[in-house]
């Protein structure tokens, strides 16, 4: 399970497409926390990937899973600690998530997002569309 996740993070870091898709199962849940334009729970790796290109558009390019600073495992879930960064128009984002994954059969199938300062994640990312 470790082992798995630390792929899928390792491939994150280096933006290896190819490599993330071939971790998450085509149906993954990944639930983000939050009220700005990127909460909410996903059904798919395919909405996954269109929400990371959405972070990266609205950064302009500077989205960044900065640290991976602790992993942990219980049975299939691995919960990791990890600092994401970003900034645009002269707005930064620095801050924590423990990110909760579930391993099943080699690939990830869900992914429960916690964020340590949510208020900063809202405002830097934007409103929930209308």
């Amino acid at each position: 399970m470790e082992t798995i996740v630390k792929e899928f993070l390792a491939a994150v870091q280096q933006v290896n497409l190819e490599k993330i898709g071939s971790l998450l199962h085509p149906e993954v849940k990944w639930n983000v926390p939050g009220n700005n334009r990127f909460s909410g729970l996903k059904h798919s790796a395919a909405e996954v990937f269109q929400m990371v290109g959405g972070m990266f558009e609205a950064s302009q390019d500077t989205f960044a899973l900065a640290e991976i600073k602790a992993v942990a495992v219980l049975g299939n879930k691995v919960a990791c600690l990890l600092r994401f960064k970003a900034e645009k128009d002269g707005l930064r984002l620095d801050t924590d998530n423990i990110d909760v994954y579930t391993v099943e059969n080699g690939q990830i199938v869900a992914v429960e997002a916690f964020a340590t300062d949510l208020a900063a994640e809202d405002a830097f990312w934007g409103p929930l569309p209308q």
